[in-house]
């Protein structure tokens, strides 16, 4: 694979919201590639200027303490890499983009959470969001498959000339996240408490979150741990579904989903560094259903948009729910190329009036098992629910 992989779909998404609001803000974790993707949306629309701010470059965060008089003489694009780390600059750009009605600000951060919440105030309406993740199915050639599963969709690791390559490259990523980069976001958590606390949820990795019992573990409260693990989330590394409350007058389960969205971590973290381990390993279906949730949400376009499971007490359950025009849509993910209807299904598709269901599978042609059932694999899904 080439290591100039052109993100097609995301460049338009940036030149569409251009078209609508004067500040467009790349979200992701670090390494995912949004410099890379900023670069390659300037070579596909050039401005007739072009100023680039990396914050976490000192001459351009000193620059930056005079914001308005810096920023005021930049007409085009101005890209502000790293914004986290100037959070000050938000009440500065929103008068620029009133003031300076042809010149358009992206800009790039790895925290979501406070960057969120402070860019949001201070920009209602002049900001709309883009949150990148890894490289998806739809940037490789399908003969890539097991690799972007069993690397990991971070781009150096996966596109790393070895597997010993990509799994070096993973654990510096997790050094490096530890040791510095939470530090950078303000987080004061002690790097090796942090460490055991990944090990631990790579465990949960699939599983309904218990945070008293992690928080047991590590010796905190549980209030501590859900800190944590919102940590995790919010800087992109962990992915929490919510549970999806119907009135079924049934005890469903209220706590969310974790998921690695990223499955190279988790495989690190598990001391998995091939597929044939991956496949001799207790957590193969969990590792199948976190990398399959996470590419169908990105190719359905529905990073950003809300997103269930459903569970009862009783044992009932549905991987997640996502609604397509107000339709209940269920999604099971299962490692298996003949899955079968299960109890669940059945109770799933009664009680959430589900329009649809579709198992992803580790299949090459879609088929149906009943007339709401469909089996699918993880490429064909867009063609089922946007013919």
């Amino acid at each position: 694979m080439s290591m100039d992989i052109i993100r097609d779909t995301e460049i338009q998404q940036i030149h569409q919201k251009f078209s609508d609001y004067p500040i467009v803000a790349i979200l992701g974790p670090r390494q995912c590639g949004k410099t890379t993707l900023s670069r390659q949306f300037i070579e596909r629309y050039p401005f007739s200027e072009t100023h680039f701010f990396d914050l976490e470059d000192p001459r351009d965060n000193y620059a930056l303490d005079n914001s308005m008089a810096v920023l005021g003489a930049c007409q085009g694009l101005v890209v502000l890499d790293e914004i986290q780390r100037k959070p000050d600059l938000f009440p500065a750009l929103r008068v620029l983009a009133d003031q300076n009605k042809g010149t358009k600000y992206l800009i790039l951060g790895s925290s979501s959470l406070e960057l969120v919440k402070t860019s949001s105030e201070s920009l209602a309406g002049r900001i709309s969001f883009l949150e990148l993740g890894g490289l998806s199915l739809r940037d490789i050639p399908s003969t890539d498959f097991d690799k972007l599963w069993i690397r990991g969709s971070f781009p150096k690791s996966l596109l790393a000339r070895s597997e010993s390559a990509s799994v070096q490259w993973r654990e510096d990523f997790i050094h490096t996240f530890l040791e510095k980069d939470i530090h950078n976001l303000g987080i004061n958590i002690p790097a090796v408490t942090m460490h055991r606390f990944w090990s631990m949820i790579a465990n949960y990795h699939g599983q309904i979150y218990n945070s008293s019992e992690i928080g047991r573990s590590l010796g905190v409260s549980e209030h501590t741990s859900k800190r944590y693990l919102d940590i995790l989330t919010n800087t992109f590394i962990m992915r929490q579904i919510l549970p999806w409350y119907s009135n079924t007058g049934k005890r469903l389960v209220k706590r969310p989903k974790v998921y690695f969205r990223d499955t190279g971590l988790l495989h690190t973290l598990l001391s998995l560094e091939s597929k044939e381990g991956l496949f001799r390993h207790p957590k193969l279906g969990a590792s199948w259903e976190g990398f399959a949730l996470e590419q169908t949400l990105t190719l359905l376009n529905m990073k950003e948009k809300p997103a269930y499971f459903w569970a009862t007490h009783a044992g009932a359950e549905l991987d997640l729910l996502i609604f397509i025009d107000g339709n209940p849509i269920g999604i099971e993910f299962k490692f298996s190329e003949t899955p079968k209807i299960t109890k669940s299904m059945r109770i799933a598709i009664e009680d959430l009036s589900l329009s649809k269901l579709i198992i992803i599978s580790p299949i090459q042609k879609q088929f149906k098992l009943e007339e709401k059932i469909v089996v699918s694999s993880i490429h064909d899904v867009t063609k089922i629910l946007h013919p």
